[in-house]
């Protein structure tokens, strides 16, 4: 769909991929095959403490649509029926849970070189409906999103934010949460070669006064393993090292501890992707 400012939810995702992207305390295991029709098979099991939970998803493909079903050990059928294109630089997305009645929604996003706009309406009586959009190219981008309730007639959610991207660093600012929250963020690539990256993110929330911080960093040890590291305000150090042990198959090991309080176990959590 050609280069553009992109959606206003891509404003400081880069930032947000690296702090938090493939961190996972618990023990999670996916494997995708594919039928001759050209079916997508993925089954995903993730165990949680004592819990365990799992889903079965099919995803078929034919020309511009895209048709997902997902089976949750809840036995809840969510559907996605993605359309790429129906009219130039647009993709219409319709999903609905079963047996929740009231989760159908449509999404429409469109792309162009100047502009990147996404809208979501409920398929209920009184839906919420949301709007966000960005302006600008693919270095600068400024945009906002709003949520309206249709029941209470009242906007649920309003943000705006700015965001830079160069070859070698992001910059956002995004003023969320109805202007209660102010967020900054930061990523640098110190050596593309290595693909070595540092990455800063910072909040402030006007009503409690409170500030966060997180700072992190990657690192590609070789072209099939990477180290990644992060830690906040809180004292919670956290690393991943993630390995492709085969083409597009991926083993991940997280884990993270409290630097305030050494006396309690580190979290660890171990995640398996298995692709032909």
């Amino acid at each position: 769909m050609g280069k553009g400012p992109g959606l206003f939810s891509d404003i400081g995702k880069k930032a947000k991929d690296l702090l938090t992207r493939d961190y996972n305390y618990d023990q999670k295991f996916t494997v995708t095959t594919f039928s001759e029709t050209g079916l997508a098979f993925t089954s995903t099991g993730v165990k949680k403490g004592e819990l365990f939970s799992g889903d079965l998803n099919t995803q078929y493909k034919y020309q511009n649509a895209i048709v997902d079903v997902k089976i949750d050990t809840n036995s809840n059928i969510l559907t996605t029926i993605t359309l790429d294109q129906p009219i130039p630089h647009a993709k219409t997305i319709f999903s609905f849970k079963i047996p929740d009645q009231k989760s159908g929604k449509v999404d429409l996003q469109y792309f162009h070189d100047h502009v990147g706009l996404s809208s979501s309406i409920g398929l209920t009586p009184t839906p919420i409906v949301e709007v966000s959009g960005a302006l600008g190219h693919d270095e600068i981008s400024l945009g906002g999103e709003m949520a309206f309730d249709t029941a209470s007639g009242t906007f649920s959610k309003y943000s705006a934010g700015i965001g830079v991207s160069k070859p070698e660093y992001t910059a956002a600012v995004i003023l969320a949460d109805k202007g209660d929250t102010v967020k900054a963020s930061y990523t640098h690539i110190v050596n593309p070669i290595s693909k070595t990256a540092v990455a800063a993110e910072f909040t402030h929330k006007f009503s409690t006064n409170e500030n966060t911080y997180t700072v992190g960093s990657s690192h590609a040890i070789d072209h099939l393993t990477t180290m990644k590291s992060r830690l906040d305000n809180r004292g919670k150090l956290g690393a991943l090292i993630q390995h492709e042990w085969r083409p597009k198959s991926l083993v991940t090991i997280s884990g993270e501890f409290d630097t305030k309080a050494l006396d309690k176990s580190a979290k660890i959590g171990l995640s398996l992707a298995l692709k032909p």
